[in-house]
């Protein structure tokens, strides 16, 4: 089997193991191949838009390679659509990195979801390990960049929560994203209609209209405040209580007015590189703009465009 030219494989091609996760959209099973892959296979195939899958498998093969392999140690992205008969039933992703898993006292194997980082720790995940002050921001940059870079791919991420987001500390921390049929590229239909996770919806989106990039940047805002507080439920806009020695003043100071901003409007918070910047400690420096020097008065103009005799330059040893 060839998934990685991202060319469509037929259904009858895909050989399915056990089940692994089953969601409002369809189900996930284990695939034969080369690789670690996973199948996802639709509910519904018949709402499927099959374009806009064809876009997102687009979206990796044309990437340098290092863009590439960026991309599947991050996320779960669509490898190629399977068909049956002209339908889309589903694609083929890579698995998690085996480092985003954990095995509970019965012995099954958990996805280490971004919601083992939003409350303390408890005795039934106690395999789940926790990240020192230092990781847990370190995590957060790394959900920061790569946002960042989806949304520098023309890309709106849409359904971001808890659930879709995973995380290790070893051998560093890292990130890796879930749901990404779910993405789309902007101003394009999704694959099929998404809808929020409760609790990680944003208020004040235009009812009615498909998520954004500002709405994006809304749950991201959500996502920062709920790792850094360790609080499922904060938004922006309310008091910011961080796990003691996440942030140190400077990064503290940088991050609350665009906690603030966060809150406001559609159009206006703020984008993911000012978070990247107030999380690095750098801090910006506001310039004022140019003001151009008038020109001379009372010279003659045709001074400055005359062409003067040219001489010579002597060179060394002539």
């Amino acid at each position: 089997m060839t998934v990685h030219d991202g060319e469509d494989l037929a259904l009858h091609q895909v050989k399915r193991f056990a089940r692994v996760g089953d969601g409002g959209q369809g189900e996930v099973f284990e695939a034969g191949g080369p690789g670690r892959l996973l199948y996802k296979e639709y509910r519904e195939p018949h709402k499927v838009r099959g374009d806009a899958l064809t876009h997102l498998v687009r979206v990796r093969q044309e990437m340098a390679p290092a863009e590439r392999d960026r991309l599947d140690r991050q996320a779960a992205w669509p490898l190629c659509r399977v068909t049956d008969g002209g339908r889309v039933t589903g694609f083929l992703m890579h698995r998690a990195p085996e480092a985003m898993t954990w095995t509970t006292s019965k012995g099954d194997g958990k996805l280490i979801e971004l919601s083992y980082l939003l409350r303390e720790a408890k005795a039934a995940w106690s395999a789940v390990p926790q990240p020192v002050p230092a990781q847990r921001l370190d995590l957060v940059v790394q959900v920061v960049s790569l946002l960042e870079w989806l949304h520098g791919l023309g890309l709106v991420v849409g359904d971001l929560s808890h659930a879709n987001v995973l995380w290790s500390l070893a051998p560093e921390p890292a990130v890796h994203l879930l749901d990404c049929d779910g993405i789309r590229a902007g101003g394009q239909d999704p694959v099929l209609d998404q809808a929020d996770t409760p609790d990680w919806h944003d208020p004040l989106a235009p009812a009615g209209l498909p998520a954004s990039v500002d709405s994006d940047r809304y749950k991201a805002a959500l996502m920062i405040g709920r790792i850094l507080c360790r609080d499922p439920l904060v938004r922006p806009g309310e008091p910011l209580t961080l796990v003691s020695g996440t942030l140190d003043d400077r990064r503290a100071g940088q991050l609350a007015p665009l906690w603030r901003q966060a809150a406001g409007p559609a159009g206006s918070r703020p984008d993911l590189g000012r978070w990247r910047t107030a999380l690095s400690g750098r801090g910006t420096i506001p310039l004022r703009r140019g003001v151009p020097r008038p020109a001379p008065s009372g010279a003659d103009p045709a001074v400055f465009q005359q062409r003067g005799p040219r001489g010579t330059i002597p060179l060394r040893g002539d």
